[in-house]
């Protein structure tokens, strides 16, 4: 064991820890003698005993110095003492700006953002009156919108089926290739039934789209059931086996093909389909009802400001390609602010609020069911982070299936995109009782601003170019201009105008 250290030596120390960690000189200190050799005395008393804790209770003790010494009228700041020691930045310089937190400022970007919209909320209010009507929501053709009711109760009979097409499979009673038509067949069916019952009926816009949001999802579940079943059969032709998540259960195929496991996929908060998923031990009941309650009032806030402020400024509007130009222009950027605000209420009413509830109630683990997507430096980005189970599915159904067969990654990433512009058309022509493809051209516009943001990301080193960019072209513009071109598709049809 190593002999302690005299106590001068250790003073000494002391002063250079002070001096060091607190950037007080000893010219500006009037330093107690007494104070230091009584701190000497206990540090010699550290090194003759235990040294297990040796690191934590420096620092401590340190501290606990300064805050003496500093409470102490010893401590004095002389006038000879530097006041500038080192050269350092402006806090708002484009070197310092940026390593630093603005929590401040955001508090006051929040407090006005709150202030201004109060402000203009109440104008409006005082202007107009409360415009609020059932009719846009639930109206006299609600009742007769039943066969969309109908078709939706219907809709768990395709995972039944595809159910028992892995059934039969696991057991040896069809080949491979029945297995797969039987399931090409039940997949085209699950998204064409809808589509047909939304055409025959002359049903209203909200409905219809909750209907094909519904079907939608049960054909992605149903592909990825499929899929993922398929795949697990090659693996263990090569006597290899999937990786089970960490706390999950552990369950090998064929265990998996029962009516519980199928069920559980349903309601997952997830469109990806695997053996087994991460579980959570307990379901908070309080954090549900309180979750839910959030949603009741974003839901709420989404539907006012439909009602009070884009159904009149559409109404109020010209066709945007057609007419006065300088008017469309006007109105796109009139309706970007409310458009901006019933899309973030409803990402953080649905991604955020509803998906915990479910991810809650099923005991569901895995709850990244977004990312930082506001941060995106590129279009690109924004895509990976903006919806997970989606960007999950994409990936593993469509993305990496064509890189494997050679596809080059560009027409992947093409591919990609056009799927999910399908969706997205399907999403929004159906239900409007037309097929114009602005939902398609949208999302595939995509595609060049992928480019061109990686690009200029690459060029001016900054995520901020990217950002801004992301945010202008997908939120301010595009949004709003899809609102109003298919508002007035929709009534310039000849059923809607009669």
């Amino acid at each position: 064991m190593e002999s302690p250290a005299p106590k001068s030596e250790i003073l000494s120390t002391e002063k250079t820890i002070l001096e060091n960690r607190f950037g007080v000189s000893s010219a500006t200190m009037n330093w107690s003698e007494s104070g230091l050799h009584k701190r000497a005395g206990s540090i010699s008393k550290q090194q003759n005993g235990s040294t297990s804790h040796k690191g934590s209770t420096a620092s401590e003790d340190d501290e606990k110095l300064l805050k003496k010494e500093t409470g102490s009228s010893n401590y004095t700041l002389r006038p000879s003492a530097p006041a500038h020691k080192r050269s350092k930045e402006s806090p708002l310089s484009s070197d310092a700006i940026f390593n630093q937190s603005h929590a401040g400022l955001f508090n006051l970007c929040i407090v006005v953002l709150v202030a201004v919209n109060s402000r203009l909320i109440i104008e409006n209010l005082m202007k107009y009156g409360l415009l609020i009507q059932t009719g846009f929501w639930f109206s006299s053709k609600s009742a007769k919108d039943w066969p969309l009711l109908m078709c939706g109760l219907s809709l768990p009979t395709f995972p039944l089926v595809a159910y028992l097409v892995e059934k039969l499979k696991a057991e040896d009673y069809i080949p491979e290739y029945i297995a797969r038509l039987l399931h090409l067949i039940n997949c085209s069916v699950a998204i064409i039934y809808p589509v047909y019952v939304i055409e025959m009926v002359n049903s209203g816009l909200v409905p219809g789209v909750l209907l094909m949001l519904i079907a939608i999802t049960g054909w992605l579940k149903l592909v990825s059931y499929a899929h993922t079943n398929a795949d697990i059969r090659r693996l263990a032709l090569v006597g290899e086996k999937p990786e089970t998540p960490i706390d999950a259960t552990v369950i090998k195929y064929p265990d998996n093909i029962t009516l519980a496991n199928m069920t559980y996929f349903l309601v997952a908060p997830t469109l990806c389909y695997q053996l087994s998923y991460p579980r959570s031990p307990i379901v908070r009941k309080g954090w549900v009802l309180r979750q839910f309650g959030k949603f009741v009032v974003f839901v709420g806030l989404m539907g006012f400001i439909v009602e009070q402020y884009i159904n009149p400024t559409i109404k109020n509007s010209q066709h945007p390609l057609k007419g006065n130009y300088l008017y469309a222009i006007e109105r796109v950027l009139k309706l970007s602010v409310p458009t901006l605000y019933v899309w973030l209420c409803l990402f953080y009413s649905f991604f955020h609020l509803w998906f915990n509830i479910v991810a809650e109630l099923t005991r569901f683990g895995d709850r990244e069911f977004y990312k930082n997507w506001w941060n995106a430096s590129t279009v690109e980005e924004y895509w990976r982070m903006w919806n997970m189970p989606v960007h999950r599915w994409l990936l593993r159904h469509v993305y990496f299936p064509c890189l494997r067969q050679g596809i080059p990654r560009d027409a992947a990433l093409v591919i990609v995109f056009a799927i999910s512009g399908i969706f997205h058309e399907l999403c929004i022509g159906v239900p409007c009782h037309m097929f114009r493809c602005w939902a398609f051209l949208c999302i595939m516009f995509q595609v060049p601003l992928v480019v061109l943001t990686s690009m200029l990301q690459r060029k001016f080193q900054s995520t901020m170019v990217g950002n801004m960019i992301f945010w202008f072209f997908f939120c301010i513009v595009g949004q709003p201009m899809c609102i109003l071109l298919y508002y007035h598709d929709v009534v310039n049809q000849q059923p809607y105008s009669q």
